[in-house]
């Protein structure tokens, strides 16, 4: 009957979830997907597997200046294997998101029922809520977001692997012994390939040393408390002392190599990333630390804003002690002491041992995004409390629990009503941000609606805006991100290439240039200016620094080499297009342009490769295709011809094919 009831409720879970998130899977590529899977050459399923490994998570080298340094080859793999399975469709992605969404959430209620409650219609109830939790819309809906999912499941079995090693029904004068090396050895690898899925997965290390020394060895610890033989303690204490010492220098290990693969360096992030590291006094960077942690501890109890992107705006700096927002830092830390003692106090019982786990599960996973130890790229990030609000459900239940045996019938009546309203309130609050995050245009649409004093939505959607052809909006919303932040150089940029006044487009340049000297595309966008005004040379010289600074910026090897070619520099041209290609292996523009410049200067027979290599690496190429033709044609191979203007027309239809 037990195993029965216990199924049902996994079965419960499964179904809500698939119930919350079933609009999700109708998503499309958005926001960070772009970048981590449409346009990273890692994920693609003819690229070398070794990539994976010696790039971060977005495709660059992670001994680049410009790198992330995320280094999550596991989460890469399984965007590859999506694309080697279902190709780029992204119903399959988000469909592998909400199932491990599933499986987290049902883990969870396992774990709860095995480790902390004992009780599994509260274990149930954790679960239940974590299922709903709007506040992880991003890290499911997001399909990027898979990181964070895919490191909290293996989190959790990390966590009950390491339990599992342990021997919990000891007896005897020492600490609790490793019943099984095999399942603690299994720990560490499992926790391990969590970290490499997303950085955060190595604090189950310290969740599993809390718990065990807190917890599993917890009858022993009182038994030798009120000893003063400290050489009988440390015999007494030797397996766990063992169990320790192998984790610590395992995690020690791991984390010397995690920073030889970065290259000896972190991150470089910008001050519109995370504008309190970059502040020069140290009361406004405590103040703002301390208080974006009660901003994130609100967000776990009362998502009412949320918000695909927290960064230039959203949240002012707190640079006075007299700031009223110190009132939420203060009840915070007021909160976390109180639940702290509680737990001290509580252990000497072996009671209320659900505060301690909730407390660890809460704070641990949240440490590495806490700015406590490193400057973070960002200054809220909704996806880092996926794994943090495992420990909030613990705490509320907990609490909830405690207030019904507290409350007389009617006041648990009326207790257990509001619990099913949050629940419903959740779930509605879920479906409706899975809306939000179904398209470009409306997710970008909801940040300038919530958050209408942040910069960086009114730019994104701007970006999009500019796509979409909609120039006069985009030109509203780029002069608003700089009325917000006038340092925003890529927002000058943009608006450069949208005037038509080409004195004013100039000055827009020049002045991102003054913000930013090493802006790519600003000076890509200021030499090619140059070049319609006649300017030739300095033009040259912005399009060397364009590619100096974005070696990765295929276009720019493209105006150059053609510029040269102007010139009459075809053998620098030359050494421009096979640079660009080495740099930039899968532009197919930059096939196809060089393609162009070897039938201009008279090798048209090199040509045909990089044509076929361009519609190779871009099936739709209708440029390329036409060329393509056009060089049979010359060659006077016209049944070659014919065919690759017919598959030109099979992708598009316009006047210059049809001639």
């Amino acid at each position: 009957l037990a195993a029965f009831r216990f199924g049902s409720y996994l079965a419960t879970l499964a179904l809500v979830c698939a119930l919350c998130y079933r609009n999700a899977l109708r998503g499309e590529f958005l926001h960070d997907d772009v970048w981590a899977i449409l346009n990273n050459p890692d994920v693609r399923a003819d690229a070398p597997l070794g990539n994976v490994f010696s790039n971060d998570f977005w495709g660059k080298g992670m001994a680049e200046n410009s790198s992330h340094k995320s280094y999550r080859p596991l989460c890469i793999l399984t965007f590859k294997l999506n694309i080697m399975l279902t190709d780029m469709n992204p119903f399959y992605f988000h469909l592998l998101n909400v199932i491990l969404h599933c499986l987290v959430t049902c883990l969870l209620m396992y774990t709860c029922d095995r480790m902390v409650f004992q009780d599994s219609w509260l274990a149930f109830v954790t679960a239940l809520i974590f299922a709903v939790h709007p506040i992880h819309t991003e890290a499911v809906t997001g399909i990027v977001g898979r990181a964070d999912v895919l490191a909290c499941l293996l989190f959790l079995l990390a966590f009950l692997s390491y339990n599992r090693s342990v021997d919990q029904y000891f007896v005897g004068k020492h600490f609790p012994s490793t019943a099984s090396p095999f399942f603690l050895l299994l720990s560490l690898l499992v926790g391990t390939c969590a970290m490499l899925v997303k950085e955060t997965g190595i604090t189950v290390f310290g969740v599993c040393l809390v718990y065990d020394f807190f917890i599993l060895c917890h009858k022993k610890i009182k038994m030798y408390l009120t000893t003063s033989d400290s050489q009988k303690y440390l015999y007494t204490a030797r397996p766990f002392l063992k169990r320790a010492a192998l984790v610590v220098c395992y995690v020690i290990l791991v984390l010397y190599l995690r920073f030889r693969i970065m290259g000896g360096s972190m991150p470089l992030f910008s001050e519109q990333d995370n504008p309190a590291s970059f502040s020069p006094y140290i009361l406004t960077r405590f103040l703002t630390y301390s208080y974006l942690l009660a901003f994130n501890a609100w967000l776990l109890l009362a998502p009412v804003t949320q918000c695909y992107d927290w960064q230039v705006g959203s949240i002012p700096l707190v640079d006075s002690v007299w700031d009223t927002r110190n009132l939420a830092t203060l009840l915070l830390f007021v909160v976390m002491m109180l639940l702290s003692l509680h737990c001290l106090n509580a252990s000497k019982k072996m009671e209320h041992k659900e505060i301690l786990i909730g407390l660890v599960f809460l704070v641990f996973p949240f440490i590495p995004a806490s700015n406590l130890f490193f400057r973070v790229g960002f200054v809220v990030a909704e996806r880092v409390l996926y794994m943090p609000s495992m420990g909030y459900c613990i705490l509320i239940v907990h609490g909830l629990n405690k207030l019904c045996t507290w409350l007389g019938k009617w006041g648990a009546a009326a207790l257990t009503v509001s619990t099913l309203l949050l629940l419903l309130l959740f779930s509605w609050k879920t479906v409706k941000q899975n809306e939000i995050w179904l398209s470009r245009e409306s997710l970008f649409r909801s940040g300038v609606q919530t958050l209408p004093h942040n910069a960086k939505v009114h730019y994104n959607y701007a970006n999009f805006l500019k796509d979409q052809a909609r120039n006069e909006e985009a030109i509203y919303h780029y002069k608003t991100a700089l009325q917000l932040y006038p340092r925003h150089a890529s927002a000058l940029n943009n608006l450069g290439t949208l005037t038509k006044d080409t004195t004013e487009a100039e000055d827009y340049y020049r002045r991102a240039l003054q913000l930013n000297p090493q802006h790519s595309r600003a000076l890509f966008n200021l030499g090619n200016l140059l070049r319609s005004q006649g300017k030739k040379d300095d033009a040259v010289l912005l399009l060397r620094e364009s590619i100096k600074f974005g070696p990765q910026f295929a276009d720019a090897y493209s105006s150059l080499a053609s510029l040269l070619a102007e010139q009459e520099s075809f053998n620098e041209a030359e050494e421009v297009y096979q640079t660009g290609i080495e740099n930039c292996p899968e532009n197919s523009d930059l096939y196809n342009n060089y393609g162009v410049f070897l039938v201009d200067t008279g090798i048209p027979e090199k040509a045909t490769a990089y044509y076929l290599k361009a519609i190779n690496l871009h099936p739709n190429h209708h440029v390329a295709m036409v060329n393509l033709g056009r060089l049979y044609r010359s060659l006077g191979q016209n049944k070659e011809a014919e065919s690759w203007y017919k598959r030109a027309l099979k992708v598009t239809r316009n006047s210059e094919i049809l001639s």
